[in-house]
């Protein structure tokens, strides 16, 4: 008698679930537009990171220098 195959199936993340129901309610276009604003925001945060560090930086050269 043989064992019956055991099969795993991929329990879905919560990004997959969300892209799927984002793609039924909306058009791709608008799927699109959300996702390039979203790596807009990340973007900016990012850049906003690099200021605050590059910032601390000058204000520690200048402090060490007088």
């Amino acid at each position: 008698m043989q064992a019956a195959p055991v099969r795993a199936t991929a329990i879905p993340s919560v990004t997959d679930a969300l892209r799927a129901v984002e793609s039924l309610l909306m058009s791709g276009g608008q799927r699109t537009a959300r996702r390039n604003a979203w790596t807009s925001v990340l973007e900016d945060r990012r850049r906003a990171k690099d200021r605050v560090e590059a910032q601390l930086v000058l204000e520690q050269s200048l402090t060490s220098h007088s």
